[in-house]
This record gives C-alpha cells, structure tokens and sequence, in this order.
C-alpha cells in the first residue's frame, strides 16, 4: 500500500512510525513533514493546505490511501476534494470535521444526540470556561476562576476571531478517548490523559499540550465502552443523519464529574501529545484499520493495547507558547533514543544540516515500561540527554497517578 501522510508535527511524526511498522507498507509519503518523518518517509515541500499540490503527489505516485493529522486542512475541506479526485481518505469531510471546526455547531450536534456535556452560559461570570468558537491551536480555551480572569478570557477569544461560547467550569478528572470511525461505528483505542498547562501543578497559559501517559488507571475496559456507547456512538448517528458521515479519528475530551462523564470538546483528528503515548501501545495492524475505515468497513478490526504503559514528555521553545523562540540548535537526540525511549519531532527543521527548533512544541519524548512510574522514568531520563537551549517542559507528567497506575 502506498501512503501519504498530511502533517509536520510530533503526531504526524507517531502515525508514521506507526504506520511504517506495517507489513502492508509499500511506500510512506509525507507533505511536509520534518526531519523525524524523513527518516521513515519521503517528505515532498508541499504544505498541508495545499489541495492541488496533495493531489498531484497522488497522482504522480498512485497513492492509495492519504492520512490527514492536523485538523486545518479537514476543516477547508481537504478530504473532499481528495475523495472527489478518487483517493480513499482517513479523515473526515469539512461537514463532519465541523465538530471541531465550530464548538457552537458540536454543542448543537450533543443536544440533537443527547450526549451530556457542560451547561451553556449566557454570560462569563466565573467560575466559567471562556471559548473561541473556531479552531486556534488548542490555545483558545480560557478557564476562569475569577472574574478578572473571565473578562479577560473573554477579550482574547473575541482576538481570535468569531463567536465566544461560555461554558460551566466542570471539576473531576480530564480524560481523552480516540475511536476510528467508518462513517457508522466507532473503534476505541486506549484512552489517555494529557496536561495541557504550561507549568507544574497546572500553572501557567494553556497550550497545545506538555505531555501525556497511558494506561488511565481510573477507566476500566468496560467503562470505555460505556463512553463510546454515550458519547461517540450517538454523535456519529446525529452526523450520519445529517448527511455528513464521519470517516476518521473522533476524539473525544471527557471531564469525568461526580455526576457522570461530560463532554468537554470533540476533535476530528488524532490528539496531540495523546497520540505518541497511545500508538506505542496499539497491536494489530495500524494501517489496516486506518484503510479499513476509509472503506467504510471498521468490521472485525481489532486494535487492543498491550500491556506496557507509555508516559509522553514535551519539550517547548523558550517563549512558548507567546513568543516561541525558533532557530535554536538540538542535540542528544541519538543518546535519548539509545536509552530506549521513542523521539517524536514537533517543530524541527534543519539548517546548513543542523538540526534546529522550528516551532513552539520541539520534541515529544515517550518511555515505555511495565507500569506508568516505569514508563515515567524512563521519558525523564530520556529528557535529560537532550540539548535544547532554554527548553520548557513539566517535571510532573503523570507524577500524581503512578501510585495507583498498572
């Protein structure tokens, strides 16, 4: 099978390890990519919203199946042009990708499904959480504790652009669970839980996510499916109805509450760090299933993980998430690897053949082991070899749960 996948951050740098390790695999195309992706790939300077320059690599090398990571492209509409042209797509639809492109519409799609979710509020007094409606990097979502904190989060969501959705504050356990879908039934994958704030202790601005870990050793394999019967199933038949089947990965952040699982947000793609800590974890075949749901016939596929635990690491730019500072040289990548641990790039580049830090999030270290506290171990002392000037990361990632992690 000759793929191409559509991406240059550490998620599409996870898939494509991911997919590369398939039997199936004829040839794996990347655009863009980075320098991560070319080791397994051959990367092509073709931006990601390029529709007309995506369409001729598959043609020029008959590709057979596209992998779209980020959720920008979906959301213009990427997948329907590529379906329109005769190439089979893992992705879903611009009508079905608005579940994340608008939270207004997602909020609208839950009442139509009943799935529970946080209470709409007509006004930002806090506690509340503050929302742009449209995509912006997972940085435009404001928690606010404060009313200081609420006006405020309310101006910068107006900057970003569009409606400004206010939402209850919910308290309990944040919780991120991927199903594939083929337009009809959904396949979960091994949840995982993510650390979105900049600094330990959930301190600092909220960014595109500091890390991650998987097993959560709080949801069982029979309360996942309850979820996904809950909250993915319903959502996927209010879609279907609707005309817009969606065909991809539907991700969906939960907020566990005293009073049951609420529905934070939906994501029409792979999450970002959550995807490097639960690729590691999957058996069976990756690119089977992401082909098999691009049919349409997610039948019979089974993508269980395996016992081992993975805990994910981010290291930013100095700067990050505001200013990020580009341009700084990385070394240690070799060391952290022989260690045993996986190096996903995020935003890397290379000058005069040097690798360089390219964006705000640079590099996603995953551990694996035996028990989340292995893994954890292993993704810090992974860390430590690398060299990345005035690198940000969080010491504490998955540090709360491994008392009780398996």
């Amino acid at each position: 099978m000759k793929v191409l996948l559509v991406g240059s951050g550490g998620r599409e740098h996870a898939l494509g390890w991911k997919i590369a390790a398939s039997e199936a695999l004829e040839e794996l195309h990347a655009a863009p990519g980075n320098p991560g992706i070319a080791a397994l790939a051959r990367c092509h300077p073709i931006r990601m919203d390029d529709v007309e320059g995506v369409l001729g690599l598959c043609r020029q090398h008959e590709i057979d199946l596209v992998v779209v990571g980020p959720e920008a492209p979906l959301v213009a509409g990427i997948a329907d042009h590529l379906r329109a042209a005769g190439t089979s797509v893992f992705g879903p639809s611009a009508g079905a990708a608005r579940i994340e492109g608008s939270k207004s519409f997602a909020k609208e799609i839950m009442r139509a499904a009943g799935v529970p979710t946080a209470a709409a509020l007509g006004e930002a007094v806090s506690p509340c959480v503050v929302k742009a409606d449209g995509l912006a990097g997972g940085k435009g979502v404001f928690v606010c504790r404060t009313q200081d904190e609420a006006d405020r989060a309310v101006e910068q969501a107006r900057a970003i652009g569009g409606e400004v959705v206010i939402e209850e504050l919910l308290e309990g356990e944040e919780v991120s669970l991927f199903a594939l879908s083929d337009g009809s039934d959904a396949l979960p994958l091994a949840p995982a839980q993510d650390f979105k704030r900049l600094r330990d202790d959930d301190e600092g601005p909220n960014t595109g996510g500091m890390g991650s870990y998987s097993p959560v050793p709080f949801l069982a394999p029979n309360d996942i499916d309850e979820l996904v019967d809950l909250v993915h199933r319903p959502v996927l038949a209010e879609l279907a109805e609707r005309g817009t089947p969606f065909v991809g990965l539907l991700y969906a952040g939960l907020m566990l509450t005293d009073d049951g699982p609420r529905v934070l947000e939906f994501n029409c793609r792979f999450g970002d760090p959550e995807t490097q800590a639960i690729l590691p974890r999957l058996e069976g075949d990756f690119l089977g299933a992401l082909a098999r749901a691009a049919e349409g016939v997610l039948d019979g596929v089974d993508l269980s993980a395996g016992p081992q635990a993975a805990v994910t690491v981010v290291l930013a730019s100095n700067g990050y998430p505001d200013d990020p500072r580009v341009g700084a040289p990385i070394g240690g990548g070799a060391e952290a690897e022989a260690t045993g641990a996986l190096v996903f790039h995020a935003g890397t580049a290379l000058r005069d053949g040097r690798l360089v830090s390219a964006g705000g999030r640079v590099l996603d270290v995953t551990g694996l082991g035996d028990s989340v506290a292995e893994a954890r171990e292993r993704a810090y002392a992974a860390v430590e070899e690398i060299d990345l000037p005035g690198a940000q990361f969080r010491h504490d990632i998955a540090e709360r749960v491994i008392h009780v992690a398996t």
